[in-house]
């Protein structure tokens, strides 16, 4: 399915964003949203076809409209049904268990924040928006979001260590 969107990347010109970057970002946005692999890759090429499809104008924002499509998806999604738990694909390797240990620390630590908090700590440090990008998605002034993200850095930082639950 990639393949095919990515064809349709002629529509745009040199300036254009990369469909193949940006796939893999609103890929795991979706998924850290919904926590099913499977459902993340139809959200996310659903997100990519309803962008296509589109009579969107190019104002310099696709990167938000890609986010607002993926995260209207994403709500729907969830209101159809609760996330699945995430597959235990844990191999017997020490380096596995390892790696799989840690996610599944940070898929705990992300799962007692709230879904804000959540979602701006997906978008900065594991998509790697800008700041600028970022402050586009969510209306928040680039003031008040690094203030929020140092806040929301601290918190998941907390959890990490198992400092106990998000209030």
């Amino acid at each position: 399915m990639l393949k095919s969107i990515i064809q349709y990347r002629g529509r745009y010109n040199s300036r254009a964003m990369d469909i193949e970057e940006q796939y893999d970002k609103i890929y795991r946005f979706c998924y850290y949203r919904v926590k099913n692999k499977e459902t993340a890759e139809d959200l996310t090429q659903e997100t990519f076809l309803r962008f296509l499809k589109s009579p969107y104008e190019e104002r310099g924002e696709r990167i938000r409209y890609l986010y607002t499509i993926a995260r209207n998806l994403c709500t729907e999604e969830m209101r159809r049904e609760r996330a699945e738990e995430l597959p235990d694909d844990v191999s017997d390797d020490g380096l596995e268990a390892e790696k799989a240990a840690e996610k599944a620390q940070v898929n705990l630590a992300l799962g007692r924040m709230s879904e804000e908090d959540r979602e701006l700590l997906i978008l900065r440090y594991m998509n790697e928006e800008s700041l600028r990008d970022i402050s586009r998605i969510t209306g928040l002034s680039r003031f008040a979001l690094y203030r929020k993200l140092n806040r929301v850095k601290k918190e998941f930082m907390r959890l990490m260590e198992g400092g106990g639950t998000h209030e």
